[in-house]
């Protein structure tokens, strides 16, 4: 049986939903978005701020960064790290769902690991969002913020990993909600899993 499953996803592909339906079902920890509440309270870090640099690429030095940081470790690489030590104590431990966070590149030489890819038709994710999360947006709108948060996780996934978001070689298995349905996806994986 694998230990730890790792979900990396598109935006809006369900990866989430499946994530924490899996945990359930195998009796797992789910972790994601409190890896970064936990990674900034390790680091002593502004935990607003932290959530503010989740699965973002580090800001590029500029005019308006000063001198003390430019030699200091950036916010966003402290997060980082912290996150990865977390990640990393949790795939020691084992019987975990971790979505997103580079988690399928930091725990790569873990055994027993599944390490799933999760996308979908763009348009697909647009009616997804607008039902579920975005009922006030129109289509082009939900369009618009599926490209930069795909973005975002491609540039944030190079630079920390420097492996390429969603290229199948990085993943054991690659899942198409629009084509397989999330209820499918689930069960695929629950098989592997188990298997």
């Amino acid at each position: 049986m694998k230990k730890i499953i790792t979900i990396s996803r598109e935006f809006g592909a369900g990866g989430g939903e499946i994530g924490t339906r899996v945990a359930d079902e195998l009796g797992f920890d789910y972790c994601d978005k409190e890896l970064i509440l936990s990674a900034a309270r390790d680091a002593n870090l502004d935990i607003e701020r932290a959530l503010s640099l989740d699965e973002k690429p580090p800001v590029i030095f500029g005019f308006t960064q000063s001198l003390f940081e430019m030699y200091s470790a950036p916010l966003d690489e402290r997060v980082f790290n912290a996150q990865k030590g977390i990640i990393r104590k949790l795939g020691e431990r084992g019987k975990c769902v971790i979505v997103g966070r580079n988690a399928n590149s930091i725990l790569a030489a873990f055994d027993n690991t599944l390490r799933v890819f999760i996308h979908a038709d763009q348009y697909w994710r647009a009616a997804r969002l607008q039902k579920e999360k975005m009922p006030d947006k129109t289509e082009k709108e939900i369009l618009d913020d599926i490209k930069i948060v795909d973005k975002r996780r491609q540039k944030y996934c190079s630079h920390y990993t420097n492996t390429e978001f969603g290229a199948s070689k990085h993943y054991d298995l690659c899942l198409s909600t629009s084509s397989l349905g999330i209820d499918k996806c689930v069960q695929i994986i629950l098989d592997i899993a188990r298997g």
